[in-house]
């Protein structure tokens, strides 16, 4: 399955929004540093699809706020 987020990184609170099944709004309090928030959004959508960390990994938008990640549900 495949997810777009858009990634608003440094928030001072965190914060999930689902705006439809594959299309999410997503404030993480890491910054875009050493990859910190991009690991954060992939444990917070793991979480949200209980999935392991391993089923989720991003496919576009690694240094961009405008990502599309893949999501392994079996």
């Amino acid at each position: 399955m495949y997810i777009k987020a858009v990634v608003i990184a440094g928030a001072k609170k965190e914060n999930f929004i689902e705006k439809s099944k594959d299309h999410f709004d997503i404030s993480v309090k890491e910054k875009a540093e050493k990859n910190m928030a991009n690991k954060r959004v992939i444990e917070l959508l793991a979480l949200h699809f209980k999935v392991p960390k391993g089923k989720v990994r991003i496919i576009n938008g690694h240094h961009h706020p405008h990502k599309l990640l893949a999501v392994d549900i079996e």
